[in-house]
């Protein structure tokens, strides 16, 4: 596959998709990891999620790291799973929103109580209280389900083209529990057109091979998880995410620029393992950056 030197946009989504299984962190400790990435070069960050403390425990408090955020040093990003989170995400001074769709049906009635029409009438709402704000519609399942209920490309492409009837501002494609392969990516990108994010997992040792072959497809917008943390607590088998870092080995080697510091990152892949109290999962974590080679 051939790759070009254009940049692209990665957004650690560490701080909220990467805690949110964790033993919950003090607003303190998560604001000083989201301030970190962006230090180290991260434009975007998902940095909260507006859900029930009652749900997610790990999210509570997401006012208070809000407030601990660096204006203006990078793109700051709040998940909202309903009209109130939306509220409170205005309130707390968000202007970047991540909603979440599921292209499974049966994991949206498991994971939300609502069909994927109900769903797509949340979004609706969303669109209406946060009138001047940016949304990312984020469609989970993309690449397949492990409950049998046959998701497809030209399902998810539909399920795009509902959303930006919506009128939803980006969309990205979600590997939800890590089923998606070079060809299943292709598959979808065949519908859906390459203007869109990928969000990765990496349940199958797959995360990094599939980000390669949607770049060659001409996808520019990553999300990734620093240490390769994350999963949904709601989606069984869902391993962690992309490590920011190991794509930002990945990608520097080909010289394709991603704006980050991977020296920094693995010093903050080190405070998240302090934090945590376990080493993360990303293998560049631990094996540090690449040697010389001149080629």
């Amino acid at each position: 596959m051939s790759t070009d030197h254009q940049a692209v946009t990665i957004r650690d989504c560490g701080p909220r998709d990467g805690l949110q299984g964790e033993t919950p962190l003090p607003a303190a400790e998560r604001a000083a990891i989201a301030n970190r990435l962006a230090a180290a070069g991260l434009t975007d960050v998902e940095a909260v999620s507006f859900v029930s403390p009652r749900a997610v425990p790990a999210m509570a408090g997401a006012s208070d790291v809000a407030q601990l955020l660096v204006a203006g040093s990078a793109v700051w990003w709040a998940l909202v799973p309903n009209r109130r989170g939306c509220e409170l995400a205005i309130e707390a001074g968000f202007d970047h929103l991540t909603v979440t769709v599921s292209a499974s049906s049966v994991y949206s009635e498991k994971n939300t109580g609502m069909t994927i029409a109900e769903s797509l009438a949340q979004v609706a709402q969303i669109r209406n209280v946060a009138e001047g704000a940016v949304i990312d519609a984020i469609i989970s399942f993309s690449f397949g389900s492990p409950y049998g209920d046959g998701v497809t490309a030209a399902g998810v492409a539909q399920l795009a083209a509902d959303l930006r009837a919506e009128g939803v501002d980006r969309l990205t494609l979600a590997d939800t529990t890590g089923s998606a392969t070079p060809r299943r990516i292709a598959a979808v990108l065949g519908q859906t057109g390459s203007d869109v994010g990928l969000h990765l997992h990496d349940t199958r040792a797959t995360a990094l091979t599939n980000a390669y072959a949607a770049h060659a497809l001409g996808v520019r917008r990553f999300d990734t998880s620093i240490g390769g943390l994350g999963g949904s607590p709601f989606a069984p088998g869902a391993g962690g995410n992309l490590a920011t870092e190991e794509l930002v080995l990945l990608f520097e080697d080909l010289g394709i620029d991603t704006h980050v510091d991977l020296e920094a990152l693995l010093h903050i892949g080190e405070l998240v393992s302090s934090l945590i109290g376990r080493s993360v999962p990303s293998r560049v974590a631990s094996a540090g950056g690449l040697p010389p080679f001149d080629v």
